[in-house]
């Protein structure tokens, strides 16, 4: 994992019977120790239904150093050990570049308003921008090779080549270069 690009943790927690509202304000409580730690970008949590037991907590730092000073701190340890009676973690994911942001919509129905989620045609178009001169490149450089080559075999030889520099390479690159307009809030209109 590189050290120099964001890193985004989602941990789903199981919240036992009886202690929703203190978990609620435990996750606030956890938001707020976060806040002033260096290195971090944001946080939240959503859950897969009003009544649903399971939890799914976000947090994200601006490099895998400062998300490991937070997580090693004594502050955090606390305030993990806190709720050790009221729930149980299930899970722990880390993710770099684009997929640490981007949910598919409808999977979850309560989202705290802190969480931005870039809207889908922003994240089209960050998809776009290091796509279309990476797919024209290939297709320059590939096509004195391929040319004789049935179609298909063509194309999945680009999308062989394409898709790990997409993912390892250009879609970390372009997040990072876009995070303030992907992660802007959506203005209100005047009325």
């Amino acid at each position: 994992m590189s050290h120099e690009q964001p890193v985004t943790v989602s941990v789903a927690r199981t919240i036992l019977p009886g202690y929703t509202r203190q978990a609620n304000a435990w996750a606030h409580a956890g938001q707020e120790l976060a806040r002033e730690w260096p290195g971090y970008l944001g946080s939240g949590w959503v859950r897969n239904g009003v009544d649903s037991a399971e939890w799914h907590m976000l947090y994200r730092f601006a490099d895998a150093d400062s998300l490991q000073e937070w997580e090693d701190s004594e502050e955090r340890r606390w305030w993990i050990d806190s709720a050790r009676d009221m729930m149980e973690t299930t899970r722990v994911e880390r993710h770099t570049g684009i997929e640490g942001w981007f949910s598919r919509p409808g999977d979850v129905s309560v989202v705290v308003p802190e969480t931005v989620v870039p809207p889908r045609w922003k994240q089209a178009i960050s998809i776009f921008l290091p796509f279309f001169p990476l797919s024209l490149l290939a297709n320059f450089l590939l096509h004195p090779l391929t040319q004789d080559w049935q179609l298909v075999l063509s194309v999945l030889l680009n999308i062989v080549i394409l898709t790990p520099l997409m993912t390892y390479i250009f879609l970390p690159i372009t997040t990072r270069l876009l995070q303030p307009w992907l992660q802007a809030k959506p203005r209100k209109r005047p009325r």
